[in-house]
């Protein structure tokens, strides 16, 4: 029986250097050496040293294990395909954005001015006669009382509201009456005298003096009727003048007198308003009285009511205040209900018209750099329906800032939907995704 002889074999103690250029080589060459034999090839032989063997030989020899770098090489390609495939995934991610419509909008400026309501008609109601006041017209109160009319009651032209004593501006009266009964009288004879003298001196019976003097005495006590007359007119006058009397329907706004006050002529006796027609008085700067025209309508808002009330500008002064520097200017407001008391507040709005049409304009958040000129703007403009669209970029010509939105003077128009938020990560013909 022929017996093989067991092959000899030694350890291959190669350096680090030589044993990293073998792993590089694949794995046909991780096989170990013995005997410098290597067992790569097709006749190996019938024993061989395991690899688990040779790498614990060999690990008492290296730092590092050629298992660990084998694993090493194998898990670089997966690493690498992984993160193309994170690559591929990302590029492939459609970018969501925000878009808006380009629209048109109202560049008239609108500025609005407070307003002082107060009467169209108003009167301090003053005595005319002295003397003291005997009456002050009554009215009836809500629990049906008489009292003296006072502020907030209602009266109608011609009513008295209160009257002075009357006795000294009767015996005037009286005593221009007796006056002009003597006056009657005395030209009475002086009439009849000059008759008789007229026809005797046609007769040639009376000279040219008696004539002259009877002529004379008529025309004189005629004067003195006429006198009289005027005087009684005086009279009656002064006496009327003890009533006091609302000259147009109004409301009483203050009562400064009372029975037993002692009235000269110009006491303030009552402030009368008429308020069925009111006016709204506010100033306007230089800059804003070119816009406002008279006859022109304007709309007058209080916080007293919850509504509106219609008018008309009725006059606009014609020099500037010297404090304020600005210029009144008064609507006329009918106010048939009187729900507009004096002293409310009002406000006026008062606009500046804008170009036909309107400002075409856009979000400025939409703008961005033109690619294709340097001191240019552009914005992304969407193509097509849907949630998920293209985008492309189109240069603009922007206008004047109004808020929160710019004006495009040319390159875009109405209806057209740009994108607002997201263009930074957004390029030229990029499929997007619109979200609300």
């Amino acid at each position: 029986m022929t017996h093989n002889k067991r092959p000899s074999f030694s350890r291959d103690f190669a350096t680090p250097v030589e044993q990293r250029d073998r792993v590089s080589q694949g794995p046909s060459k991780l096989r170990g050496f013995v005997s410098g034999h290597d067992f790569s090839r097709a006749d190996k032989p019938p024993l061989l040293l395991s690899e688990s063997a040779l790498a614990d030989d060999t690990s008492r020899q290296q730092p590092r294990s050629l298992t660990s770098l084998l694993a090493l090489v194998l898990l670089i390609p997966i690493a690498f395909q992984a993160a193309c495939t994170k690559s591929e995934s990302a590029d492939t991610q459609i970018t969501p954005v925000r878009t808006a419509l380009v629209k048109t909008i109202d560049t008239g400026s609108t500025n609005t001015y407070s307003a002082n309501i107060q009467p169209y008609q108003q009167v301090d109601l003053a005595f005319k006669s002295s003397g003291y006041l005997v009456s002050i017209k009554q009215v009836r109160d809500a629990d049906g009382h008489m009292r003296n009319i006072d502020q907030g009651d209602y009266v109608s032209q011609g009513t008295v509201l209160a009257v002075v004593q009357k006795d000294d501006y009767q015996q005037k009266l009286d005593q221009a009456k007796a006056s002009l009964a003597k006056a009657q009288a005395d030209h009475e004879r002086a009439k009849l005298s000059f008759a008789r003298i007229s026809v005797l001196y046609k007769a040639g019976a009376a000279t040219q003096p008696d004539y002259d003097d009877t002529r004379a005495q008529d025309q004189a006590t005629q004067a003195a009727v006429d006198n009289a007359n005027a005087q009684i007119g005086e009279a009656q006058l002064a006496l009327s003048y003890c009533d006091l009397k609302a000259p147009f329907d109004s409301w009483v706004l203050k009562r400064n007198v009372d029975v037993g006050t002692l009235v000269s002529a110009a006491t303030n006796g009552f402030s009368l308003a008429d308020t069925r027609t009111v006016k709204a008085v506010f100033g306007v700067p230089d800059t804003a009285v070119g816009h406002i025209q008279p006859g022109s309508p304007q709309t007058v808002t209080t916080e007293a009511y919850k509504k509106t009330f219609s008018g008309h500008v009725t006059a606009i002064s014609a020099a500037a205040d010297p404090k304020s520097r600005v210029y009144s200017v008064e609507v006329r407001i009918d106010n048939p209900e009187n729900l507009l008391k004096a002293g409310m507040i009002a406000s006026i709005t008062i606009g500046t018209p804008g170009p036909p049409g309107g400002v075409m304009v856009v979000p400025i958040s939409s703008v961005v750099r033109s690619t294709t000129n340097q001191n240019g703007f552009a914005v992304f403009v969407t193509e097509g329906t849907g949630d998920t669209v293209k985008v492309r970029t189109q240069d603009v010509t922007l206008g004047n800032t109004y808020g929160n939105v710019i004006a495009v003077t040319s390159g875009l128009s109405v209806n057209q939907r740009v994108v607002t938020e997201g263009s930074n990560n957004i390029r030229d013909g990029e499929e997007i995704r619109i979200i609300p």
